[in-house]
């Protein structure tokens, strides 16, 4: 009977260890096409903009950390030619993010009235554990509104929002506090003034989120003070009324009650 007993448990635990192994294969191999695809996404928008010819040798073509923005080329709609084709690929686009010198490169996508439709839904809309980087859609991109809050997955392999997790240090944002988050029309530089934790559970945390469009200067300076309230530490910045910001939300998972939000704040400073 022990035998027996023996026996099932071996297969059972070779079975757990097979099931485990085809799961983190799946997980890396799903990343290894995810990040491919949004290389090939980020490379067409470089190839799409001039490139700063001082940092180039002849004949060497330039990563998207050399294209020069300081060269706007827009169509007879008045949209950039960088972010052309990928609108036209899918008109859910309205964007682009990035940190230079980190993983965060993508496009930023919008659905007014499903919120969450790329939670699980990568950028050509195929479904995926990473998703895509999504803006609120009660904001407006192109006003813009006061506050824009753009959701990403905080990934273990680093994709996605995984980036923001090292502004919990300090020193993190002292050496690159910009955040480039662009519109389908213009250029577009943020500076990070708050980096803050706080839970997503209703009615216990800070619903930055939902904060669009202030009504007054005192509602505006009131979501100001709470970010910086909540904040790891002091920037030494408090945007003011009539500053247009952006708040990166993703989730963190130190908070006691298990639904935190980790959130880079920053307001637009060209």
């Amino acid at each position: 009977m022990r035998k027996v007993l023996f026996s099932i448990l071996v297969v059972l635990l070779a079975a757990a260890f097979a099931i485990s192994a085809f799961l983190v294969g799946s997980y890396l191999l799903e990343g290894k096409e995810q990040k491919e695809k949004y290389e090939q996404l980020s490379d067409m928008v470089a190839n799409a903009q001039p490139q700063s010819t001082e940092t180039l040798e002849e004949g060497e073509t330039a990563p998207s950390e050399t294209v020069d923005r300081t060269i706007i080329l827009r169509d007879e709609d008045g949209m950039l030619l960088c972010y052309k084709n990928l609108y036209e690929m899918n008109d859910d686009m309205v964007g682009w993010l990035k940190i230079s010198g980190t993983q965060l490169d993508y496009p930023v996508m919008q659905t007014p009235g499903d919120n969450e439709f790329y939670l699980d839904k990568d950028f050509y809309k195929e479904k995926s554990d990473r998703g895509a980087i999504f803006a609120w859609g009660e904001a407006d991109i192109n006003e813009p509104s006061d506050n824009i809050t753009l959701f990403g997955h905080n990934m273990k392999d680093g994709s996605m929002f995984a980036a923001l997790n090292a502004y919990v240090d300090k020193a993190t944002w002292e050496e690159n506090p910009m955040i480039i988050f662009d519109t389908l029309t213009d250029f577009h530089t943020y500076k990070i003034f708050a980096v803050f934790r706080t839970t997503a559970t209703k009615d216990k945390g800070f619903s930055y989120h939902q904060f669009v469009d202030a009504e007054n200067e005192k509602e505006f300076n009131d979501f100001v003070a709470e970010c910086k309230e909540l904040a790891y530490y002091d920037t030494g910045i408090t945007p003011v009324y009539g500053d247009k910001l952006i708040c990166l939300s993703t989730c963190e998972y130190t908070h006691p009650d298990q639904n935190g939000r980790l959130v880079v704040a920053a307001y637009r400073i060209s």
